[in-house]
């Protein structure tokens, strides 16, 4: 049982480095081998405990040389410079997949497969989402440039909608495709342009998704 209970109930995207669709996604390698992430999060409802985290952003960036389950990655967190001290503990603990239950989370897949976490940023954060338009940007400033726009056919130039349905996922159940682009500076520097993106809605908890 996880030692508190904890919601974060809104919408969450992310950018990897994989062609679309992302072969991670059908129990398959990396597109080259590699995995890179940028992850927005915005709380629409939450709690940590008693603590309330309604209305607060996130992001989480995510490095591995090899496949996600082939673990020796690299993590970051990075908060809302709006939260108090309690809501950035209560953040960072759930993006770095503690108190779950064990192996509920994606969160605490990712975290088990990093040998390296490093220091929380505490920052501001400009997040849009759309997901049913699969549109979406981040911004924190010098650190992390982030968009999200429909795939669109390659004659025509026109939006073309396609779903990625994971019935027994542990981040969503199913989710919305799109073409990304990432800029990351810093520790964790990455660039992507063009590759897969994802965009869902829903709740996940200390025991795992519920939506």
């Amino acid at each position: 049982m996880a030692s508190v209970d904890w919601s974060i109930k809104g919408p969450h995207f992310a950018n990897c480095n994989c062609d679309y669709g992302c072969p991670c996604q059908f129990v398959a390698l990396p597109t080259d081998g590699t995995c890179r992430a940028v992850v927005g999060w915005r709380v629409d409802e939450g709690h940590f405990g008693d603590t309330r985290l309604d209305g607060l952003t996130a992001a989480t960036l995510y490095s591995w040389p090899g496949a996600v389950h082939q673990g020796n990655g690299t993590m970051q967190v990075i908060v809302d410079e709006r939260a108090d001290a309690a809501q950035r503990e209560a953040l960072v603990s759930i993006l770095q997949g503690e108190h779950a239950d064990e192996g509920a989370t994606m969160l605490s897949i990712y975290r088990a497969m990093c040998t390296t976490v490093r220091e929380p940023v505490f920052a501001p954060i400009e997040i849009a989402v759309d997901v049913e338009g699969r549109t979406a940007s981040l911004r924190v400033p010098e650190l992390i440039e982030t968009d999200l726009e429909p795939l669109k056919n390659p004659v025509t130039g026109a939006d073309h909608r396609a779903r990625i349905d994971l019935p027994n996922g542990l981040e969503f159940r199913q989710a919305e495709v799109a073409s990304g682009r990432s800029k990351v500076q810093g520790g964790m520097a990455m660039e992507f342009t063009d590759s897969h993106a994802h965009l869902t809605e829903g709740q996940l908890t200390s025991s795992g998704l519920q939506t």
